[in-house]
């Protein structure tokens, strides 16, 4: 019986990875470090399937181009898509364009805003945003003792993903562990490296305190620890929070500057879209939202995570 079942299994991957297919990928931005790791994610699983290609588009951070890409798959006949949306609010219209034309289509990583109505054949790839921002905070909360001034580094607000860990850290900070810690700041950097340093450099230029900085991304926290360390203050001074994980969050975290970030598997979530869209392809059916865990990353279990990501 373990022989006919094993049988089974590897006839059932063989079969699988024999399926020829080409998918069109949509991403919002080439230039950012998680979604490289995304795509690359993506890339380098695809490699490791027989007859499956994957044609990478950059979208640019622009929605109009992102929708003509779409466009473009469609009339090439792709087998399906894939798109890490420039804007979570835009993908009803990028829905109904896949559907209208019977073409399969996944989203990864960021939430579609119709993500409970999305069409048949249809899904949702990434992992749960609620997780990410409370378990962040919750270990900033940690190591402040509940207590403190906090800043708050927001990503695009035009993305779910910034909108949605800004809740969750005021949903923690609603909580009665937490409820010593302040807000005293709260503003976008837009995800980004440079305008989170300039951000923290305006707000220490204003004479404003703060115990900690409670950042949506790695990114901006680096930032925010970069323009620290050019004013001289020092990191022990201060906690310093982020999300995804990235190498270069590690190396921060390693070095002492960094204390907190969450695991966000970048290339799990581009496996699970690949492997999503090949499955709508032959027809068979997937569940509409499909989450891998966020996991939070310390000085403590560092080591685990400095070759995953």
């Amino acid at each position: 019986m373990k022989k006919l079942l094993m049988t089974v299994a590897v006839s059932a991957l063989m079969s699988s990875s024999a399926f020829a297919a080409n998918i069109g990928v949509s991403m919002a931005l080439f230039d950012d470090n998680f979604l490289t790791v995304l795509r690359n994610g993506m890339q380098d699983y695809a490699k490791t399937l027989d007859g499956v290609t994957l044609q990478v588009e950059d979208a640019q951070n622009d929605v109009a181009k992102q929708q003509s890409q779409i466009q473009n798959f469609i009339a090439s006949k792709v087998d399906a898509i894939i798109v890490n949306p420039v804007d979570t609010d835009a993908t009803a219209a990028m829905s109904k364009i896949a559907a209208d034309a019977g073409i399969p289509l996944v989203y990864v990583n960021r939430e579609p805003v119709n993500v409970n109505e999305l069409p048949e054949k249809q899904a949702f790839v990434a992992s749960n945003e609620v997780e990410s921002g409370t378990l962040e905070t919750k270990e900033v909360c940690r190591l402040l003792k509940g207590k403190g001034d906090v800043v708050v580094m927001m990503g695009e607000l035009s993305n779910q993903a910034a909108r949605q860990r800004t809740k969750d850290i005021h949903d923690v900070i609603a909580t009665d562990e937490c409820k010593g810690l302040k807000i005293v700041e709260e503003q976008t950097a837009n995800w980004s490296r440079t305008q989170g340093a300039d951000l923290m450099t305006n707000w220490l230029s204003a004479g404003l305190k703060f115990d900690a900085v409670i950042s949506n991304n790695d990114e901006m926290a680096i930032g925010a620890i970069q323009a620290l360390k050019a004013a001289g203050r020092t990191m022990d001074s201060v906690v310093i929070g982020g999300v995804d994980a990235t190498q270069d969050a590690l190396a921060a975290m390693a070095a002492g500057d960094l204390d907190v970030t969450v695991f966000q598997n970048a290339a799990g979530q581009g496996q699970g879209a690949v492997d999503a869209a090949l499955k709508l392809a032959k027809g068979e059916k997937v569940e509409a939202k499909v989450y891998v865990p966020f996991e939070l990353v310390t000085p403590e279990n560092l080591s685990k995570y400095q070759k995953s990501n």
